[in-house]
């Protein structure tokens, strides 16, 4: 009888990972006889959802995700948890393993000494970390708000005035014509979407730890230690104090939700006892212990960025080099997304502390460079060496152009799933070369699209206009595609 296996997957940003795993799996459950149906958890929302009936019927459960998923209701299932990129690379394995590894729920939430369902158990994970799980839940909601913070790049295009050469002469709206008032008024919404950004991650990196309890202290938490004015600082902790205080919050709350709370007051245990002690710990703890320490040691960190952005031409080179090695490693996982949001708080929290002319904008311009190189390097290669492409490939390679021309990398991974050695390295090059180019050149980028196109959507300055950025971003491009195209062989000549 052939097996039963119901599957969701679900990935940080919801965009690529999520669905390439679903592929995945369904082609290799029709390569392999089992009955497989598979739910997606996109930034869309749920998607083809399992039914009760699927669920119980089911033989195997397989959750590839790279997020925290709610178990509740596979209660009694055999369950295995794996990355979407495990699946991605080798879905055939997985379903495997998961015939050998998967954990019943019950006896897993047993074993976890009363953690609740959902509360960060991890069932029949195969090199799964749960750190990267629980950040890269809070990241996962946290990009929609970053996103809508590029509501702040397109009213920045009418606040800036450039000279011939497109250096910035002054900013700043004209809020007696119109247009500059709407564009004023555009440009604090975009900077609401920032300033919430951070608090939001946190509460659901705690979120993903002890479920909904622990997202109010979590939020408020981050929020006061990025506020300078309550801190009395000159900035805030930013991305690593939100993260160091969502865990914190979420194994407290884990901790609250052990206590044996009377029968009369567990109604009001997740609703208002445990979200006002949490915050009124999380209060102190920002106030007394790590709001200052942390904030002190972010604004020396922006300092010396800056010292040797201005009195060290060569380290501009070395910075950009690093972060944009960084964008193109893992194509949209861990140390991408760690990459694109400390460079987008640095960005933030030096545009809020210096202004538009003071602000650090080497690692956020680094990123934007570098985050387009893969998909479109793997592009570019599958043109200049047109033999060692078959026709599969370079069908793949015209939608990872697409998605590379509107900053996705993630158009690279099923060339990364193929030839994960050769791909890596070229990206982490080409990427590298990219936002290294950037920083040596001092090239800015104020919001633009992190592609080639950034340089005419958005506003970008640069020594010389359209010129410089391309010539950057195309390095990299050109270098990805030369060390994937010498290193490719020849694909097999069609039957």
């Amino acid at each position: 009888m052939m097996m039963k296996v119901v599957a969701i997957t679900s990935c940080a940003a919801g965009i690529s990972h999520t669905f390439m795993a679903e592929e995945a799996l369904i082609e290799a459950g029709k390569r392999h006889g089992y009955d497989i149906r598979v739910e997606t958890q996109g930034n869309i929302g749920t998607q083809t959802p399992l039914t009760e009936s699927e669920i119980a019927a089911a033989d195997l459960v397989i959750i590839a995700s790279d997020v925290t998923i709610p178990l509740a209701r596979f209660m009694g299932k055999r369950v295995y948890q794996v990355s979407t990129n495990d699946a991605i690379a080798d879905a055939a394995r997985v379903i495997e393993d998961a015939k050998t590894k998967a954990e019943i729920v019950a006896d897993a939430i047993q074993s976890a000494k009363g953690t609740s369902v959902g509360g960060g158990v991890t069932i029949g994970t195969s090199s799964h970390n749960a750190f990267f799980r629980h950040t890269m839940s809070g990241v996962g909601y946290m990009i929609p708000m970053a996103t809508c913070g590029l509501l702040l790049a397109l009213a920045n295009i009418f606040a800036f005035n450039s000279d011939a050469q497109g250096h910035l002469v002054n900013w700043g709206f004209d809020e007696t014509t119109a247009l500059g008032y709407f564009m004023s008024h555009l440009f604090t919404v975009g900077k609401v979407g920032f300033t919430l950004m951070i608090p939001l991650f946190a509460g659901f990196v705690a979120n993903s730890i002890a479920d909904r309890p622990a997202i109010a202290p979590a939020m408020i938490g981050a929020y006061i230690a990025n506020d300078p004015t309550f801190l009395g600082t000159k900035t805030g902790g930013s991305f690593l104090a939100a993260l160091l205080i969502a865990f914190i919050v979420g194994y407290f709350v884990l901790y609250l939700k052990r206590v044996p709370w009377p029968k009369i007051l567990r109604p009001a245990v997740p609703i208002m006892i445990i979200p006002v002690i949490s915050t009124f710990f999380i209060f102190i703890f920002v106030l007394y212990g790590i709001g200052k320490p942390i904030s002190l040691a972010m604004d020396t960190m922006y300092h010396w960025l800056n010292v040797l952005i201005t009195e060290h031409k060569g380290s501009s080179f070395l910075i950009g080099a690093v972060i944009g090695g960084m964008i193109g490693f893992d194509f949209g996982g861990p140390i991408n997304k760690t990459a694109y949001v400390f460079s987008t708080a640095v960005f933030v929290d030096t545009l809020g502390q210096y202004g538009v002319e003071g602000a650090n904008l080497l690692p956020f311009t680094a990123v934007q460079a570098a985050i387009s190189i893969a998909p479109l390097g793997v592009f570019v290669a599958s043109r200049l060496f047109k033999k060692k492409f078959n026709t599969e490939e370079k069908n793949t390679a015209n939608a990872a152009c697409a998605m590379g021309l509107v900053g996705v990398s993630e158009g690279a991974i099923p060339f990364a799933a193929a030839h994960p050695l050769q791909v890596i390295v070229a990206s982490v090059c080409g990427s590298a070369l990219a936002g290294g180019l950037v920083g040596l050149w001092g090239i800015k980028n104020f919001g633009g699209l992190g592609s080639p196109l950034g340089t005419v959507i958005g506003y970008i300055e640069q020594p010389i206009p359209v010129v410089s950025w391309l010539l950057c971003t195309g390095a990299g491009i050109l270098l990805t595609a030369v060390i994937i195209g010498i290193w490719r062989p020849e694909a097999p000549a069609a039957e």
